[in-house]
């Protein structure tokens, strides 16, 4: 199955993906600034979206999806984030569901959920708890019912269950005290989803909260966390870096076209016309290097992780463990760069321009906040101590984590 798959997905190309989903894109852009400064939910941008197939981007060809190799899925969310960098990191929770069942096994089951996705229906998150809980603790039950499973508890974060039709909880059986994954249907009473992200960047991802009432659960849609695809932690962390890179596309785009039509200068300046100024250039093509370091630093991280996915169903598990352990490695060293030079990039935007783009109603500030927050997920000191770990003494990294209250 895995190389029929990788066969099929090498055939793609990437051109042809981008130029179904570009004018797509063009339209989504058209409305970013003034989503940021109304905070208007990006419904219609989602809407779009669903209608172009994009959440169908990874399912086989033979499914009736793109077949979309990794590195294209993150080359294309990069793209989708030059466009509004809110909507690949709401997107996040339902590709990693698709990429969880590319890694098991064809089945009836597998094909139904493909079918959902290609008609559009698309998956949010709903993972993280939040107040007074230890760390590792789960509070989020299902309990056995009649007809399936009942959900009952409470979740943060739940980055995109505003805008799906099916959310991916995190939770624990009561029956076994087993870890598991829920996928619950939105179209319930039993779900309430709240707009009440309060953060100062990524405003319009829809990670509020959400509520769970004795939530309906059909039985095959209860997952064993332990089953989970293995690689699991390095592609949630590339929706991110993708999400960076994307960013610095934005503020390079905004910094050139800032610098182009700009027509007041300063006295003490180099040039009659800003576009002109050599100090100026300078700084819109350190912008420019950045953000083309960043992306290729990224890209090229999505090959180990493409690596990672064509091996798993190898049962070599010493090349299936190599493989997972570069995926975390390179992802990790792409988050150090892109943390860094992306933050530092739209600082640096507003030394090519005056104070009059300082003004809300150009958002510029959006890519800063934005940025930050995205880079804010997962600390960046620990990645680095885990790349530095592995490097110096060969300590493989951290593939599943937690978080709560220490002792």
């Amino acid at each position: 199955m895995s190389k029929h798959f990788s066969a099929q997905q090498a055939a793609v190309d990437y051109a042809e993906l981008a130029a179904r989903f570009r004018p797509v894109f063009a339209r989504i852009a058209e409305g970013t600034v003034e989503r940021e400064i109304s905070r208007l939910l990006p419904v219609e941008p989602i809407r779009l979206l669903k209608e172009a197939g994009f959440g169908a981007l990874r399912i086989p060809v033979n499914e009736g999806g793109f077949g979309a190799s990794l590195p294209q899925l993150f080359q294309l969310l990069t793209e989708l984030a030059e466009a509004d960098s809110n909507l690949p990191q709401a997107l996040r929770a339902h590709f990693a569901f698709i990429e969880d069942r590319l890694n098991q096994p064809d089945s009836p089951e597998r094909r139904a959920w493909f079918r959902r996705f290609i008609d559009g229906e698309i998956v949010g998150s709903g993972w993280t708890e939040i107040g007074n809980l230890k760390l590792g603790e789960v509070i989020t039950r299902v309990t056995p019912a009649e007809s399936g499973w009942n959900v009952n508890g409470s979740k943060f974060y739940s980055t995109g269950a505003l805008y799906a039709d099916w959310i991916d909880v995190y939770a624990q059986r009561d029956d076994n005290g087993r870890d598991v994954i829920a996928l619950v249907s939105t179209h319930q009473p039993g779900v309430e989803r709240d707009d009440d992200w309060d953060g100062f960047g990524q405003r319009l991802t829809g990670s509020g909260s959400t509520r769970f009432k004795q939530a309906q659960v059909e039985a095959e849609h209860l997952y064993d966390f332990s089953d989970r695809f293995r690689y699991q932690t390095a592609f949630y962390q590339h929706v991110l870096l993708s999400t960076l890179a994307g960013i610095g596309r934005a503020i390079t785009r905004d910094a050139a076209q800032g610098v182009a039509q700009r027509k007041r200068i300063y006295s003490h300046g180099n040039a009659r016309l800003v576009s002109q100024d050599v100090q100026v250039l300078q700084v819109v093509g350190q912008i420019s290097s950045w953000s083309y370091a960043v992306e290729a630093t990224v890209q090229q991280a999505t090959h180990s992780l493409q690596r990672a996915f064509e091996v798993h169903a190898s049962g070599d598990e010493a090349l299936i463990k190599q493989a997972n352990v570069l995926a975390e490695v390179d992802a990790a060293k792409a988050q150090v760069i892109a943390s860094d030079w992306v933050t530092r990039a739209a600082t640096e935007l507003f030394n090519a321009l005056g104070a009059s783009d300082t003004r809300t109603s150009k958002a510029l500030d959006r890519h800063w906040r934005n940025a930050r927050t995205v880079a804010s997920h997962n600390p960046v000191i620990y990645k680095t101590r885990n790349v530095g770990d592995w490097e110096a003494n060969g300590n493989e990294p951290t593939y599943i984590w937690q978080i709560g209250n220490g002792e």
